[in-house]
């Protein structure tokens, strides 16, 4: 575990603790579409599921806000080259939507590939729109674009060849 792993796991047991949550971090570095990332694995073994569900929240928010928090606060100070994207992990939550993203991509694929026209995804937090967008970029005739500001922001899935194109301007 290197130096800024380090920091992670230790962070995020602070927080869990302030938050009521006490619990054991463990760090597993862990191949994503995104490359080779530190996953935070939380120990909530202890835990009822009310209490899992509650730090998770509804659709993820939470759990997602405490990821957001790590990787901007961990990675303040760090020069670009040494930053590195933290994955917060509760009882295979991050595992089981990474599996349910991969299915909703072969699935808005091969609708866009039958019927020609665009898909939107509109309900995927910010850092499920990175991971759909890695994904997407193993089909070269598929084009992945995000549109609109947050909170509104959606995914939009076309082929390529019907991509937005600049609008040239004399």
């Amino acid at each position: 575990m290197n130096e800024q792993e380090q920091r992670g796991k230790q962070w995020l047991e602070r927080l869990l603790g302030v938050m009521g949550f006490p619990a054991s971090v463990t760090v597993k570095n862990m191949e994503t579409v995104e490359g080779l990332q530190p996953w935070l694995e939380i120990d909530g073994s202890a835990w009822s599921a009310e209490r899992i569900n509650a730090l998770i929240g509804d659709r993820g928010k939470t759990i997602d806000a405490i990821q957001y928090l790590a990787n901007t606060l961990l990675n303040i100070s760090v020069s670009s080259d040494l930053q590195q994207a933290f994955v917060i992990e509760l009882d295979g939550y991050r595992a089981k939507r990474q599996t349910e993203l991969q299915a909703l991509v072969v699935e808005i694929a091969d609708r866009v590939r039958e019927t020609g026209q665009p898909e939107t995804l509109e309900s995927l937090s910010s850092a499920e729109r990175r991971q759909v967008h890695n994904l997407f970029k193993e089909y070269a005739d598929l084009i992945a674009e995000s549109h609109g500001v947050e909170p509104h922001r959606r995914l939009v899935v076309s082929l390529a060849e019907e991509a937005e194109e600049p609008i040239a301007t004399v």
